[in-house]
């Protein structure tokens, strides 16, 4: 069975829309080696096809797009000190990541489901953004030892400082109406809605003008009719703005979680932010902080450099491997991390 399945759709004007389906769909469609590989000379040959028009990216499956990277498989490249295998990986990962960012056709992403790490990396590259009300997206580096990575350095310091620094130390997920709010996705359709998407493609007026143009006017107008389904969704992340600034009123670490742990709530989400931190590595809230602090101007290219370095020293560190053995390996969820817990300012 393939990795990923590539499909061509023919226009009524004869024109292609290229689709890529992610196709693992029992490890939620994990990023791997084996995919990235199979993606960039696909995405080189429609490039210089002049009838494709537009890419589609979607996956199999209804739980996830793709719920991260291959990091199982990087925690077995680590075991066997295969560094320079590992490295290689990351490398890959992010040149993919980075591509889709600077691909000069039109690319819409299907992001239903869980759209975590590798997989918001992917969808953040994308020129169009969708999101159903089964969406969660996350960057949750926290729980594994890691940072998040796939150019988070570069979109979560885009987002409103407390939120983007929140969302990074905490792993918490975002659902499709915060999606929007924050810029993270474009659009926001309901899953039923995944067969009008594909026929309002087939059915477009293409290579007359901007072709960008030909998908956001029928995802606008696909959106429109969805507004009904997510008109009761919740949106905790403009609920607790407030708290979240209080949490993130300076740049200490130390402080930061003691008031999380000291707050009084009965929110779910913020509890489960909490409880993120309380299990997480506290090593990596280090990290995560001096991450987006160092990246907060750089450029998306810089971004990139900068989180290869850093995912090379993590994989030798031993943290992230702890973190992977931990939840996905033996499944203990009880990581053995450097530090104990962080320390008192």
């Amino acid at each position: 069975m393939a990795a990923v399945i590539f499909r061509e759709h023919l226009t009524l004007d004869g024109h292609i829309i290229g689709e890529i389906c992610l196709n693992a769909e029992r490890t939620l469609n994990a990023l791997s080696q084996e995919m990235i590989q199979l993606i960039n000379p696909q995405l080189d040959l429609w490039l210089e096809n002049p009838r494709v028009v537009a890419l589609l990216l979607d996956s199999a499956g209804d739980k996830a797009f793709c719920a991260g990277g291959d990091v199982v498989g990087a925690y077995h490249l680590i075991k066997a000190e295969k560094f320079d295998a590992i490295d290689e990986y990351f490398a890959n990962e992010y040149r993919l990541d980075y591509r889709l960012q600077t691909f000069p056709k039109p690319i819409l992403c299907w992001g239903s489901g869980y759209v975590m790490g590798g997989g918001l990396g992917l969808m953040n590259g994308c020129s169009h953004r969708v999101v159903t009300e089964t969406s969660r997206l996350a960057m949750p580096e926290i729980s594994i030892g890691l940072f998040p990575d796939v150019g988070a350095s570069y979109f979560l310091n885009k987002l409103p400082a407390e939120v983007g620094k929140f969302l990074a130390l905490t792993g918490s997920q975002v659902g499709a109406k915060d999606a929007l709010w924050l810029g993270l996705a474009d659009y926001a359709l309901s899953n039923d809605q995944r067969e009008e998407v594909l026929s309002g493609l087939l059915k477009g007026i293409w290579n007359q003008g901007d072709n960008h143009a030909v998908i956001t006017s029928l995802l606008n107008e696909l959106s429109q009719q969805a507004e009904a389904t997510f008109a009761e969704t919740e949106t905790p992340i403009q609920a607790q703005q407030s708290i979240l600034k209080d949490l993130l009123i300076d740049d200490s670490i130390p402080a930061f979680v003691e008031r999380i742990f000291a707050l009084e709530t009965a929110d779910p989400w913020i509890e489960k932010a909490r409880n993120n931190v309380k299990t997480g590595s506290p090593l990596s809230l280090y990290v995560i902080a001096e991450q987006l602090s160092r990246s907060r101007h750089a450029d998306l290219k810089t971004v990139f450099l900068m989180e290869m370095q850093l995912a090379a020293q993590c994989c030798r560190l031993g943290e992230f491997a702890e973190g992977v053995r931990a939840l996905l390996i033996d499944k203990d969820k009880s990581p053995k991390w450097r530090f104990t817990q962080v320390e008192k300012s």
